[in-house]
């Protein structure tokens, strides 16, 4: 009889796979609900440089839109390290589907009522109801579910 060995990437990369993948993910997302709006990509990655650089993002073209697509995907692999990560300590991988629908909502909670009022877009009220929905769906189907989902098929099985 003879056994298989099974290769696992390494954390790292899985971290890395899950940050692209939620990153794109999430900003098709608001490309496409913002853009069925009026808004366009440019001003959308713009919005986000806003959070680091302020006013000057909207003056800056091209480059604050990549600045704002830099700081999207490194937000997008910072989230999914922070799940990973508790994957590999917690049993997080055996209920994925409810386990990222929570990593969602707390995503989404921590970004809009901790990150943005401490960066330049400051405390804002609740949004109407449909893009709060959106912000929220978004962050448990594009980003909390697939990063729970690659945790559970990536990394090792951890006991209860």
């Amino acid at each position: 009889m003879s056994t298989v060995a099974v290769m696992r990437p390494s954390l790292a990369k899985v971290i890395a796979g899950a940050g692209l993948l939620a990153g794109t993910l999430d900003i098709a997302d608001a490309i496409l609900f913002y853009g069925l709006r009026g808004v366009s990509a440019e001003r959308i990655l713009q919005g986000i440089a806003f959070g680091l650089i302020g006013r000057a993002a909207f003056s800056l073209g091209a480059r604050s839109a990549l600045l704002g697509l830099l700081i999207h995907f490194f937000i997008a692999t910072t989230v999914a390290a922070i799940y990973l990560l508790a994957s590999t300590r917690l049993p997080l991988s055996r209920h994925p589907w409810l386990y990222g629908t929570l990593y969602g909502i707390a995503v989404y909670l921590v970004m809009n009522y901790i990150v943005l009022p401490l960066s330049h877009v400051g405390l804002r009220p609740l949004p109407p109801l449909v893009p709060l929905i959106n912000g929220v769906a978004a962050l448990i189907l594009c980003v909390g579910i697939p990063i729970a989902l690659i945790a559970r098929r990536y990394l090792p099985s951890r006991p209860s």
